[in-house]
């Protein structure tokens, strides 16, 4: 009889954040401690704060200790949801945004799929995590009349724009070989999708645009296979809306992949079903695309699916594929029979009660 193999040890950090992310990050906890003993995976939790709340408290929104633990204790993380104010707090920024330049997350990795419909839906939007208008550099001036102006800085750098690329094409060729493996797909071989406006920013989209082009035309022996192909984000968004069954693998600097994965998640019926992943080269960090909804804070109807979809997309980057897919089938059927469901998918049903039916299916 074979040796079973030796359990793998695994420390995952939970940053709840704020709003209903308090009551989906546990779901994610317990998906993970119910995934079958055979995957010889073993998880423990670490409760790490950061946020608007944490910011009100202790004049931090994102804790040294925080950061600390995640570098030298944590395998990946799981983060909820934040608040942010709508105007300008002396001393807070976001603590998602930093966590991902503190820790080198320069991906955001957005799938969008639907189990049900007409209109298949099965694409992922690679987002540049780490600079564009989110370096949040921006002046206020008044000009000799009296005007105010308002500025921002938009950053695009060759190294970003090449490493986002460079993940965006080995996505495609992974979702081509689980779709060989006999993965149900719509798509019959890998593509990638280059969203800019260079045709208006000629230097920053530009650059972005020529450094994605330049990791595709770097390598033809292994990307020859993915049919590559450029898009302006006006008509992208027109074209995404009309027929997303074209789109595979969608690759943008990060305002844009932030609006065209927010936008696209109306596709697949809400933000509640939209996992996403802060992916650097040796972290992941599993975050649901939605916000931290306080109009529905504390009622026990927050969609937790989107938590548990992180839970599998970090898992995927952890290189834990198997068990991904434990979760990934789950979360599947749940949504292909449609009885168990929250007020967001025109359901009645409770967080509570959604997280148990995933539970019984894994």
């Amino acid at each position: 009889m074979a040796a079973r193999a030796a359990t793998r040890n695994l420390r995952i950090g939970l940053i709840p954040g704020d709003g209903i992310g308090r009551e989906v990050i546990p779901a994610g906890r317990k998906v993970l401690e119910a995934l079958p003993a055979s995957l010889g995976l073993k998880f423990s939790f670490t409760d790490l704060e950061a946020g608007w709340g944490t910011f009100q408290t202790t004049g931090t929104a994102l804790p040294e200790k925080t950061v600390e633990v995640l570098k030298q204790e944590c395998d990946g993380a799981l983060f909820g949801a934040v608040s942010s104010p709508t105007t300008k707090v002396a001393g807070y920024s976001s603590p998602i945004v930093a966590l991902r330049k503190r820790l080198a997350l320069y991906a955001n990795v957005r799938p969008v799929k639907s189990v049900t419909g007409g209109n298949p839906v099965d694409l992922v939007i690679v987002r540049e995590n780490t600079e564009d208008l989110y370096v949040k550099e921006e002046t206020t001036r008044t000009l000799e009349d009296g005007t105010k102006v308002a500025e921002a800085i938009k950053r695009i750098s060759e190294t970003a724009s090449k490493n986002i690329g460079k993940i965006a094409l080995e996505l495609a060729l992974t979702r081509q070989a689980l779709r060989e493996g006999g993965a149900k797909s719509h798509h019959t071989g890998p593509k990638l999708t280059v969203t800019h406006k260079s045709n208006v920013l000629s230097q920053t989209d530009g650059l972005f645009r020529e450094s994605v082009r330049s990791v595709y035309e770097s390598d033809k022996a292994r990307y020859s296979g993915i049919t590559y192909e450029e898009q302006i984000v006006d008509s992208m968004v027109y074209k995404m809306f009309l027929t997303p069954s074209a789109y595979d693998v969608i690759v943008a600097p990060n305002l844009y992949g932030d609006i065209l994965s927010d936008g696209a998640a109306a596709l697949v019926g809400s933000l509640g079903v939209v996992p996403s992943a802060n992916v650097g080269d040796n972290f992941a960090i599993g975050e649901p695309c939605h916000g931290s909804a306080p109009d529905i804070e504390g009622r026990g109807i927050a969609n937790p699916i989107a938590t548990i979809r992180s839970v599998g997309v970090m898992l995927e980057f952890m290189g834990l594929g198997e068990a991904a897919a434990v979760v990934h089938r789950a979360v599947d059927a749940n949504l292909a029979e449609g009885l168990i469901k929250t007020p967001d998918l025109g359901g009645k049903n409770s967080t509570e009660e959604v997280v148990n039916d995933v539970l019984r299916r894994m």
